[in-house]
């Protein structure tokens, strides 16, 4: 299997937790209490995404978008 590789926007929010934005894959947004947990989340997100994708039979971005 390959891995693919994506940047993250992390964004800290002002009544706390961090807000995660993977811009090369659009829609695909998630939120964590702690930084850890936004990464986490942002790992299922993606695979996630790219699941659906998949089944639905259309192309995975290989590329970042920055």
């Amino acid at each position: 299997m390959q891995t693919l590789n994506y940047r993250i926007r992390l964004l800290k929010e002002d009544d706390g937790g961090y807000t995660v934005i993977v811009p090369a894959l659009p829609g695909c947004v998630t939120f964590g209490e702690t930084i850890d947990d936004a990464l986490s989340m942002a790992k299922e997100a993606i695979e996630g995404y790219i699941e659906t994708l998949n089944e639905l039979g259309k192309e995975v971005p290989r590329t970042t978008m920055f």
